[in-house]
């Protein structure tokens, strides 16, 4: 997996219920290689149709993925899975109750959970959206990863300062730590120090 890593896609779903008691399916495509967050939608109903065009938002022409990994959930319909073959990628479809075969996209699912939703009442589908905006964009830009060596998987840019002692910060900067759902979890960086 490591040597194709880069070109592929894990996509899942997974259920959130509001204070109200509704179910909220939650769509979810990883790119393996960066472990960023692709996409990602809600809905009340998933539909095959619904998840094709979930597909057609993903994937592009100029990207080098390959292969898509996904269960054998009866929402990945043939014409879903003829839908994304006619973008040029493979299907690879999980064993049946082998959830390691899919384990990227497990373990994103279990994050999500852990860090995220587990901690928060959704009042809605709207409040459930707001909160995985924030979410996601925290995973991809400011969460590392220990399997990235730690690393960020959509990095903004940010050079790497050289530290002296690694136990000290440079002389004129500071630690500046950003909340983020509230509190939740904080973003640090370094600022200069005015």
């Amino acid at each position: 997996m490591r040597n194709h890593a880069s070109a592929v896609l894990a996509c899942d779903f997974f259920v959130a219920v509001t204070a109200t008691f509704r179910v909220a399916y939650i769509f979810v495509v990883l790119d393996v290689g960066t472990r960023r967050i692709l996409h990602w939608n809600v809905t009340d109903h998933p539909t095959a149709d619904w998840t094709a065009q979930q597909f057609r938002m993903v994937v592009s022409g100029d990207q080098p993925h390959r292969w898509v990994i996904h269960d054998r959930d009866r929402i990945y319909s043939e014409g879903v899975d003829a839908t994304v073959a006619a973008m040029g990628l493979t299907i690879l479809k999980s064993p049946v109750r082998a959830p390691q075969a899919n384990a990227f996209c497990e373990r994103l699912i279990g994050s999500m959970r852990r860090e995220c939703l587990d901690w928060l009442i959704l009042l809605n589908e709207r409040h459930l959206r707001s909160v995985l905006t924030e979410w996601v964009a925290h995973y991809n830009q400011g969460r590392p990863h220990s399997s990235l060596g730690p690393g960020i998987p959509d990095p903004q840019g940010e050079e790497t300062r050289e530290v002296a002692h690694r136990h000290r910060l440079p002389v004129g900067f500071r630690v500046v730590a950003k909340p983020v759902l509230g509190g939740l979890h904080h973003e640090y960086r370094l600022e200069s120090a005015a």
